[in-house]
């Protein structure tokens, strides 16, 4: 008789079996087993085989085809079939896959239930009469079995996949994980009667030879690649490795880019840099031994001939180039025009005032639409992108990806122990966590979470109000992800225990390892015979639920991990809230619980929001006390203070502060316009734009005022007319640099990135409305304020007025020590040389690291300091073993009802040896290169054991054709197909009569292929059920711990999609593959930031070349030379990125940006002072402009950064310490050195010669006047 409930596999006899006639061992049935209640014993029987009667002919032919007995004598009966049918549909559902495997284990359990030769390999051993019945019932038995057919039955099957539990079919069958299995401890744990399955005991003799006056059953076995009598094929690849050939070798790593052992960036830069010098300081000592020669001054240009003042030389039109009369037109055009328009201003400074006030409360008034994005998806992802096209595809289909709150557990306890098998075997350690006194207490802790009750309106939520239920209605339990759910998160199933007075034959320790290498296990076959599956209907697999452990010895864990999936709700904003409800309690009630015994670090899905906006919150007054001193340092330092008895009337705090409010009123009008055009602002926005509108604005404002400190009015020259001529000669160079801002930031708009996009349409306006303030509010207001110090009145207390006194002008200090010192000194001869050398040096430096950069955003510094966050991302690095879930989806288009369409995505007999599954599959065997873990649970697999009428899965009922579940006991249920159709895969209509069925399955102890917890969200049907739309198949990434972790994992899968659209699709059919996970839309912005970054800064760049061509007068060198400081800036910036650990993304590429703008302003002042300048040689005009406009850009934007941005590094956040303090102080340091360094050097070097035409206009303009002497001197 068949051991009754046993997990074995099938056998199928070998088709042309010559039986030798001998006697039987048993008969029938008689008598109840002693050890398994419920089961019976075989009755003795010695006699010859009797023959079947004709009623179980058919039943015999099922189970056992190839079967040749002549007369079907046989050594059992109906009802000993019927058992045996009954034991094998658990093997049958698992091991049926694949054909040769199930043929080989039906020929062990056949022989030993029917054969009419038993007593060749089968001896009785023990016996037990019952008087009642008058029978003898068989007790034990000794089963002598060739070695080489245990070796050959165990190679067949040792593959076999279990599609819906990702581990090995052995797993589920053998009581141990597969890799612990081998061809006789398989057996011999089916045959054990310890196993709470086979009802007496039946001792396994491998043998190859005869011995004790036995034959040992030695039939003909089939190898897992060979196909069967009855056609079926050879098992798959991802069953039989021996079909799959040699496994892909993963390419080797790329070996880094070396030149004689050295980095080859480096060596490169190293060589260029040293030859650069070689030629440079060639050529200057060339030039410098021919001036000498030439008695020529220290201050001569080194390659311009003209010593003396070029006005000299320029007596006619003749010498005036096209291009120079066409730039001073220009020129003078923008200074007529600004000079009339200042002169406006100042005339009716109140209408122009009352205008601007105006005009930014009409803007601003759209801040009453503000919206502002905190959604990350939004924030980083575009709405064009392929990752946001793949999840709207994913959502709309399967539905959003659930909520996740996770906790991960250690304990304080030394509570490892040893654990040693009754049954024999190693010893086996248990981590502390797995201590059963621990688990108690974890499983106090978990039942407290799931009783857990919110306060949302007048309702109240609880877990299992939101919770993922994935077979409700018929089970409402909450899929927890625990490793209590192997004891059905009970404190009763947790003392599971048999033993005697002596000894422990099972308790959670052995419920533990059967369950970790057989999770999706409905009995564990042991003594405790307690399920693994979960309660809420589904597997929980050992690497979700434990940490801390090597290799795949769970038992070693030192973590638990429990996570509650939640119900994603998008669209939905009442239940979405009620979600947010409850998970703000949950993080409550984690943060105040205490046990001394357990540690414990946690994140719900909405605690990074929280602690963003906390942090946020936290960071405001750090931004305002930064802000509060560039402020206060702008209305002192705009004063210039003669005397002290002057003091309130020459400061000029009314005006800063009215500087700065225009300023911000600017950023106000900016955030308003957009809000009015319904674009959204995002945390970037508000907390970089004020920063970046404050170095252009005060910047400008200094230029102004500065400006005029310096000038005298003339002769007969009134006061709107001087402001109008300054402002014609300073507005020129600010239209420059906003303008080319303006255009750089809105063409920086083109940007693919979200959060990159909206920063620079916001910044470009901002700046530009900042500009027109400026040249109109601020002109008005300091003509006012200039009068109120005229009037010798108070600043501040405008009405309080001095006594009259003789104001005399006098130059500002730091205007004199630019002019006197700083200009002299940066331009002498041997110290221009060395500045050149070193500048060249640091970018050659920069150049070699900047392709070393990391990419990606570390989560971790999103977070403030002391966030528990921060503690759970530690443990989530240090513990978990496995990577997020990734889903390869099938879009609609697939044609599933074909035998090619399910060849090219199955993984079973017959299917493609690189359809979908497979190549995953092949994929999980090279993780460490594909990034996939596991191999994939296939639905389409499942289904197909699910249909196969030798299971009882698929019934129906007679009368009305609707499912039958398995666990029915009811005569009028029939198979859904005959033995005759299930020799093919179901197709067509029939494939899909069947399939809802599949899905609505629910896994029970008779069959445990069910298909709705597993399935039933990942199989879209369409037109009515009559149609397959999208599809998944689910697996998982290996662990990542770091950006490029992420990174790699998502181009391979990516690679690995088109793979599959590639092979599934060799006619051009509509089939397309997609990979997804949750985490894609957040990282594929760093698959393509590279080009992203070059083509942002490039596009700047050439806005900015652009714009300064055409308003320095079509001067193109002076435009080279801009765009060339500026690129050094930004190259220098990716170094000290590399020195400072700052890695390149979205927020980064932000500040990038726009230090490209604020380079603008430090570059683009100096250089136009240098392109309007009348001076005699390169030097005199770069110390002229290094004189005049370096020290408003040293106030205006230096000084007033500097201070504000080290407040910046007392911020709680790291992500302000880094992407802020950091990278604003390097931005504000590099564009200071380059503009007020490098720059003045280069141009004295290779500046554009003086445009004649405009040195023939400033003559002409002032001839006659004192000013025509310092020209010409």
């Amino acid at each position: 008789r068949m051991i009754s409930g046993s997990p074995i596999g099938l056998v199928l006899l070998n088709d042309s079996l010559v039986i030798l006639a001998q006697h039987c061992v048993w008969y029938g049935e008689c008598g109840n087993s002693t050890s398994v209640p419920g089961k019976k014993y075989n009755c003795n029987y010695t006699g010859p085989p009797l023959p079947l009667p004709e009623d179980g002919h058919d039943l015999l032919l099922e189970l056992c085809p190839g079967f040749a007995y002549g007369n079907d004598s046989v050594c059992c009966d109906i009802q000993q079939l019927q058992t045996l049918k009954g034991n094998l549909q658990l093997p049958l559902q698992f091991l049926s896959r694949c054909p040769a495997c199930f043929h080989n284990l039906m020929n062990l359990f056949c022989e030993l239930t029917c054969s009419p030769r038993q007593s060749q390999f089968l001896s009785a051993t023990s016996f037990s009469y019952n008087n009642v019945t008058n029978t003898t019932s068989v007790e034990a038995v000794q089963y002598y079995i060739g070695q080489t057919f245990a070796n050959a039955m165990y190679n067949a099957c040792m593959d076999v996949q279990a599609p819906s539990s990702n581990v090995k079919a052995l797993s589920l069958l053998c009581g141990k994980d597969a890799k612990d299995c081998n061809a006789t401890n398989w057996i011999q744990y089916m045959f054990n009667i310890n196993n709470g399955q086979t009802p007496f005991s039946i001792t396994p003799i491998f043998t190859d030879v005869p011995m004790a006056n036995m034959t040992p059953m030695t039939n003909a076995t089939r190898g897992c690649n060979e196909s069967l009598a009855d056609g079926s094929g050879p098992c798959s690849c991802q069953d039989c490795k021996l079909v799959c050939g040699p496994m892909p070798v993963p390419p080797p790593l790329p070996l880094p880019w070396t030149i004689l052992g050295m980095d080859a960036m480096a060596v490169i830069m190293w060589i260029s840099y040293v030859v650069f010098l070689l030629i440079f300081i060639g050529g200057v000592l060339v030039t410098w031994c021919y001036r000498k020669r030439a008695i020529m001054s220290e201050y001569g240009p080194i390659l311009d001939s003209n010593t003396h003042s070029l006005n000299r030389h320029i007596t006619d039109q003749d010498e005036v180039t096209c291009c120079e009369t066409l730039g001073q037109a220009f020129e003078v055009c923008l200074r007529n025009y600004f000079s009339v328009w200042g002169s406006f201003c100042v005339h009716h400074p109140l209408v122009i005032v009352l205008c601007s006030l105006v005009l930014v409360t009409a803007c601003s008034s759209g801040l009453v639409y503000m919206r502002v994005t905190t959604d990350p998806v939004e924030l980083w992802s575009s709405p064009r992108s392929q990752a946001r096209h793949e999840k709207e595809y994913f959502d709309m289909h399967f539905g959003p990806f659930f909520r996740t709150e996770q906790l991960i557990i250690t304990t304080t306890l030394d509570s490892a122990s040893i654990y040693s098998p009754y049954f024999g075997g190693p010893d086996v350690p248990f981590g502390a966590p797995l201590d059963k006194g621990v688990l108690h207490q974890v499983l106090d802790f978990q039942t407290d979470i799931e009783n857990l009750e919110a306060s949302y309106g007048n309702e109240t939520v609880k877990l299992k109000d939101i919770c993922l239920a994935p077979l409700a209605p018929y089970n409402n339990n909450c899929t927890i992800l625990s490793v209590l759910n192997y004891y059905q998160n009970s404190h009763e199933v947790l003392d599971h225990w048999k033993g005697d007075d002596f000894f422990t034959y099972a308790d959670y320790h052995s419920h533990f390892l059967y369950c970790v290498s057989a999770p999706a296990s409905l009995n564990d076959t042991g003594p405790l015979h307690d399920p693994c599956l979960g309660t809420f209907g589904g597997p929980v697999f050992p690497w979700l639920v434990l940490g801390g452990y090597d290799a795949t010895n769970y038992n070693n864990a030192t973590a638990l991990v429990i996570t509650f999936p939640v119900n994603n709700y998008h669209n939905d904003t009442e239940k979405l809230n009620k979600a947010l409800a409850w998970e703000a309690e949950f993080i409550r009630f984690v943060k105040n619980y205490t046990n001394p015994n357990l540690t414990i670090s946690f994140s719900a899905e909405r605690s990074i929001e929280d602690e963003i906006n906390r942090e946020s919150n936290s960071d405001v007054s750090t931004i305002i006390l930064s802000y509060a001193i560039m402020f206060i340092y702008i209305s002192l330092a705009l004063g210039h203070i003669n005397r002290c008895r002057r003091l309130l009337v020459d400061s000029k705090i009314s005006l800063g502060v009215a500087g700065i409010f225009i300023v911000l009123s600017s950023v106000t009008c900016s955030l308003g316009i957009f809000s009015y055009a319904g674009v959204p602002l995002t945390l970037i926005v508000i907390e970089v734009i004020p920063f970046l509108v404050l170095a252009v604005g005060v910047d400008n404002i200094f230029i102004i005022v500065q400006t005029y400190q310096r000038d005298e009015r003339m002769l007969q020259e009134e006061l709107h007319q001087q402001i109008g001529r300054i402002l014609g000669d300073v507005a020129p160079s600010m239209f420059l640099s906003s303008l080319s801002e303006t255009v750089a930031f809105f063409l920086g708009a083109l940007s693919n990135m979200p959060a990159v996009r909206t920063f620079s349409l916001f910044a470009g306006l901002a700046v530009f409305i900042d500009f027109l303030l400026q040249i109109s509010c601020f002109i008005s207001l300091l003509s006012l304020d200039i009068k109120r110090q005229e009037s010798n009145r108070l600043d501040i207390l405008c009405c309080v007025k001095l006594q009259e006194s003789q104001e005399s002008r006098t130059e500002g200090f730091l205007f004199r020590f630019f002019r006197q010192t700083y200009a002299p000194f940066i331009l002498k001869e041997w110290v221009r040389p060395l500045v050149v050398a070193l500048f060249v040096g640091i970018l050659s430096f920069s150049i070699a690291v900047t392709n070393k950069v990391e990419i990606g955003l570390d989560q971790k510094l999103s977070m403030p300091d002391d966030s528990y966050v921060l503690d759970y991302f530690t443990k989530m690095s240090q513990y978990l073993h496995t990577g997020p879930p990734v889903y390869f989806v099938v879009k609609d288009g697939h044609n599933y009802q074909t035998v090619e369409g399910q060849n090219s995505v199955c993984g079973g007999v017959g299917c493609n040896n690189n359809s979908l599954v497979q190549q995953l599959y092949t994929a999980s065997q090279m993780s460490n290169y594909t990034r996939i873990g596991f191999p994939p649970s296939s639905w389409i697999d499942d289904y197909f054991d699910w249909v196969k009428p030798e299971s009882t899965c698929c019934r129906v009922y007679n009368s009305s054709g609707a499912f039958c579940n398995a666990s029915v006991v009811d005569k009028s249920c029939i198979h859904c197909r005959t033995l005759e159709q299930g020799k093919a895969r179901p197709t067509g209509a029939e494939f899909m009569k069947f399939l809802p069925m599949f899905l609505s399955d629910n896994p029970n102890p008779k069959c445990g292929k069910g298909g709705h917890a597993a399935y039933s969200s990942g199989v879209d049907l369409t037109q009515n059920n009559t149609d397959v739309g999208g599809t998944y198949f689910m697996t998982y990434h290996t662990i990542l711990k770091n950006s490029t972790d992420f990174i790699e994992a998502m181009k391979m899968a990516r690679i690995l999609a088109d793979n599959i659209t590639q092979t599934m699709n060799p006619e051009g059919n509509a089939s397309h593959v997609f990979a997804y996970s949750v985490f894609y839309v957040f990282y594929e912005q760093y698959l393509t930031i590279a080009t992203d970054t070059a083509f942002n800064l490039g596009v700047s760049l050439s806005a900015v070349f652009v714009v300064t061509t055409v308003l320095l007068g079509f001067e193109i060198w002076s435009a080279i030379l801009v765009c060339l400081t500026i690129t050094m800036i930004l190259v220098n910036m990716f170094g000290v990125m590399w020195l400072w650990g700052i890695s390149l993304n979205a927020v980064s590429l932000v500040n990038l940006v726009m230090s490209c703008g604020i380079s603008v302003e430090f570059c683009s002042h100096i250089v136009r002072a240098f392109s309007v300048s009348t001076a005699g040689s390169r030097v005199q005009r770069a110390q002229e402009a290094l004189a005049y406009m370096g020290s408003s850009v040293f106030s205006g934007i230096t000084l007033t950064k500097f201070g504000g941005i080290l407040i910046l590094a007392l911020s709680k956040s790291q992500i302000f310490q880094i992407f802020y303090f950091r990278m604003y102080l390097a931005i504000v340091l590099l564009g200071a050195t380059h503009g007020l360094i490098f720059l003045p050097v280069l141009l004295s070097y290779a500046g554009p010669s003086v445009n004649k035409a405009k040195a023939l206009a400033t003559r002409k303009c002032f001839t006659g006047t004192e000013r025509e002497r310092l020209l010409n001197f």
